[in-house]
């Protein structure tokens, strides 16, 4: 079970990290940050299972953060740490669906028992997911039958654009969030089709009306809507990286997601559709037996008219200049190559064949292996060098990737004959 840590409290998260024998009980600790709104883009990167997070917190709180990944990341178990006067604020997160509340300060034992409750939970959910799909099906009434033809017709060549508005409506008065000022769709195909379906199905419901996903052949159609065309692309391509996820971890495979243009008008519902679903279709014609592959519109960004590797080149050479601020993060990157965040995170992916944070990491160990064998620096000084100003943390960091310590690699590389 892979873990993330949230706590703007550096001594809390220090204690946190380093009293606990992750590995030894089964768990890794994949990451962590001092507010939500650093967090959010690293979780998207590191997938944890569990995610440990602080309430009061500056810029996004644990509230906020129980909320997004609630909607976004549904199968994410949230265990709330808490101070004593705050006991109102995790009521709060307990009705966002957190899994577990700790008052602070914990010991390992509270972690290890609240970390094993959890951990079993979400692996009977997993086992549950298949039989609840099953019922589901069998089950509900006509109205979600309805509801996925109506879906299905605005993406239909027998349906004229201007009957979207008339199906629009319709839904409307079924309880959908639609019509709205925006539109995307996003054209997903994927094996274990059954399993996959469900798990979108799913995403959708937790979305909050923002996500209406419909079954097809070979996977699922899903309409993302929005205020105004930066929210909706960020929805949309956030979505897309959750899906993903999701149906890797019940077991689809070969995943395809196409993303169209986004349309104001619904008449432009079904020429997004051809769009992700063209994208889809040559994404499908690569060889790759299980990838995650999102389309991201001919990997071009469409206001500068870039190619979606000239836009990872620009982000890199960013990120080379200023991977020693240890408060960089995705969105400033993101925003210096004027892309959303979520659509800047899947087109790195997807481009580098890594996620931001390995990046951003491989930037710094780098440039600490060069101080480690040229210099005499002290590791808190090499750490401050490399981005961090935490130098505990650097050395969890650097053991963890490079599988010895900074001293030692130090020694190694000086014990060398010349």
């Amino acid at each position: 079970m892979k873990v993330f840590l949230v706590d703007d409290e550096i001594v809390i998260r220090e204690g946190i990290r380093e009293s606990f024998p992750w590995e030894s009980f089964g768990y890794t600790l994949v990451g962590e940050a001092p507010d939500g709104e650093m967090a959010l883009p690293m979780i998207r990167d590191t997938n944890p299972d569990i995610v440990i997070t602080d309430i009061k917190m500056p810029f996004m709180d644990g509230i906020e953060l129980c909320r997004i990944l609630r909607a976004q990341m549904p199968r994410i178990g949230i265990i709330v740490l808490s101070g004593y006067d705050e006991f109102e604020y995790a009521r709060q997160c307990i009705r966002l669906g957190v899994k577990e509340y700790l008052l602070k300060p914990i010991n390992s034992d509270e972690l290890k028992n609240v970390l094993d409750k959890v951990s079993a939970e979400l692996k009977a959910e997993q086992q549950s997911l298949d039989h609840v799909a099953s019922l589901r099906a069998r089950m509900e009434g006509n109205g979600k039958l309805i509801k996925e033809k109506l879906f299905d017709s605005l993406y239909s060549e027998e349906t004229s654009p201007s009957d979207a508005i008339d199906v629009l409506n319709q839904l409307g008065n079924m309880g959908c969030r639609v019509p709205a000022k925006y539109y995307e769709v996003m054209d997903a195909a994927f094996t274990s089709v059954i399993n996959g379906q469900e798990t979108a199905y799913t995403l959708a419901e937790n979305s909050g009306g923002v996500l209406y996903s419909s079954p097809c052949r070979t996977g699922a159609r899903m309409l993302v809507i929005g205020d105004s065309p930066e929210d909706t692309e960020e929805r949309a391509y956030a979505f897309a990286a959750s899906l993903s996820r999701e149906l890797e971890r019940v077991g689809c495979g070969e995943i395809r997601i196409g993303i169209g243009d986004i349309v104001k008008n619904p008449e432009g519902i079904l020429q997004s559709f051809k769009t992700a679903r063209h994208i889809r279709h040559l994404l499908s014609s690569r060889k790759d037996e299980n990838a995650i592959i999102l389309g991201v519109r001919e990997m071009g960004d469409v206001s500068e008219g870039k190619s979606g590797s000239s836009v990872i080149n620009e982000a890199k050479l960013y990120m080379s200049k200023h991977f020693s601020d240890p408060n960089l993060m995705l969105q400033d990157v993101a925003k210096a190559v004027n892309m959303s965040n979520s659509r800047f995170s899947t087109v790195f992916s997807q481009d580098s064949g890594q996620t931001f944070t390995e990046y951003l990491i491989y930037l710094r160990l780098n440039k600490a292996k060069e101080l480690l064998r040229g210099s005499n620096m002290k590791s808190s000084q090499i750490a401050l060098e490399a981005g961090y100003n935490d130098a505990h943390y650097f050395s969890y960091i650097f053991k963890k990737n490079v599988g010895i310590t900074p001293s030692e690699y130090r020694s190694q590389y000086q014990n060398q004959p010349e």
